[in-house]
Formats: structure tokens, sequence, C-alpha cells
């Protein structure tokens, strides 16, 4: 088993006896759906549609708690409350260290723990109130996640502009198609149902120096997308559909080849 501690990320406690239907009403998947040793991925929208955080929900006796990129705690918390009219509900920061663990089974006694429910290679979430014996790097686990194609907040993820579907929410069991109404729903459901997706996140190689996030990916002398964030000789990119398997790609001065993950399909339409 590989375990690593994430700093990046960090935990908000949701409590009192209606926050599951008032999570429910503002997340892009199934809220209910979150249980002890089963863990919900949901995101966040703004009204229009368009991504503001993500999180992993997992339940704690009479509580939720959101595993969400650090620098984005505060943002979550003010973006629910403003929401927050009669509910008898309440969200507050909680110091749980969030680690990811994969290539084994996880069994961390006085932990919460929870499969990654994105992709059954991806491991589990864990989150810890102690110290945990780490047992891979940091590295590892970005070059893990990286080749499966899993995005990771920002900069994966841009605040005002990302689609879900772009980001591979749909195949990696970020949306609930059946539960109904949330904020942002009209634009996700309109995306899917009329194939409006025309860019991709994916995992690509990295011939040479890796650039910084948001360098302009081409194709020949035309736009092809924008790199995000990466480690070594592996990024992710948000590509157009064409440029996935077109050839020669360039971010700067480095060379880029796509890679396709088997969960991906490039035609989302349903049916």
């Amino acid at each position: 088993m590989k375990l690593v501690h994430l700093p990046d990320r960090a935990v908000l406690e949701i409590s009192g006896a209606q926050r599951v239907t008032f999570l429910q009403g503002l997340v892009s998947n199934d809220v209910a759906a979150a249980r002890p040793g089963q863990a919900v991925w949901a995101a966040l929208l703004t009204p229009q549609g368009k991504y503001v955080a993500d999180f992993f929900i997992l339940a704690a006796g009479e509580r939720l708690l959101l595993d969400c990129v650090a620098s984005q705690r505060e943002l979550v918390a003010s973006r629910i409350l403003r929401y927050r009219i009669r509910e008898q509900v309440s969200i507050a920061p909680v110091d749980l260290l969030v680690y990811a663990a994969w290539d084994g089974v996880a069994d961390f006694p006085g932990s919460i723990a929870a499969p990654d429910p994105r992709l059954e290679a991806a491991g589990w979430r864990v989150l810890s109130p102690t110290t945990l014996a780490e047992t891979a790097s940091l590295e590892e686990w970005q070059r893990h996640r990286l080749l499966l194609g899993l995005p990771d907040g920002p900069p994966d993820l841009e605040a005002d502009k990302t689609i879900l579907l772009e980001a591979g929410f749909d195949e990696l069991h970020g949306v609930s198609w059946t539960k109904g109404c949330y904020l942002g729903q009209e634009l996700t459901a309109r995306t899917r149902y009329r194939g409006l997706v025309k860019r991709r996140l994916v995992p690509v190689r990295v011939t040479g120096m890796l650039p910084p996030p948001g360098t302009p990916v081409m194709m020949g002398g035309a736009d092809a997308g924008t790199l995000r964030s990466g480690s070594g000789d592996l990024a992710l990119a948000t590509l157009r559909l064409e440029a996935i398997t077109g050839s020669a790609l360039t971010a700067g001065d480095a060379g880029l080849t796509p890679i396709v993950p088997d969960w991906l399909r490039l035609n989302l339409m349903p049916g």
C-alpha cells in the first residue's frame, strides 16, 4: 500500500439535521449516496454552470466531511452558506489530515476512509486526526493521478470557465443525471444532450522541459488548448477534440503526446 499526505488539501464539516437535503440542491452529484465507506465526488457550480470548486464528500456519523483543495476551503464554505436560508445546517473547518492511498487495501484504524469514487485504480481517500506513516512521495502520487487523467482542482479546473464534462466529470462519476435540480444543472445537462463538448482534459507525455501551467498548446500554428498541472514528463492539458488525435503538439519548447485513458469517451452523447 502506498500512502502519502496531501498538504494542499483541507476538510470542511457540514452538520445539522438538513445537511444532506441542503447540499443536495447545490452540488453536481447525489449527496445521499455518501455513506460510511462510500465517498462521492462533486462540484459546486455558478448559476451559469461553470466550475467553482470540487470536493469529495465522506459521511461520518451525523456530519458530512468535504475533502477539498485547501486554498478553496474558505470559498466553498462561503458559497454554500450563501444559499442557507432557514435550513438547520452549519459548516466549519475541521482539523483532519488528508491522505491518498493506492496499490493495496486501506486499513487505517481511527481514520475515515473510502475508495476514490472516480476510478478503482485511483485508490482511497483517507481523513485522519493524527499523522500517519507515509510510504510514498507526493511526486509518486502526482504521477499516479496524472497518468490516470484525474484533475486536482486548480490549475486543472478553471474557476468560472471549466465546464464539468470537459474535465471528465461524467465518466469519473462526478455528476448525477437522476437526482434532480442543483445549481448550474441546466448548462451541464444541455452540454451533454446536445453534444456541446469541444475540449477535453487529457494526460499528455512531455518531451523536453515541462512548461508551467497555462502555457498555450499549439498544433502547427493553431491554438490547440492549454497545459495544466504536471510532474516530470507527465501533465494534463485541456485540448480541442481534433488535437487529441492529431500530431505535432507543442507547449513552449516542449513536445506533447496525448494519452487517452481507457475511461475517457470522446463522444459524450447519451445512448
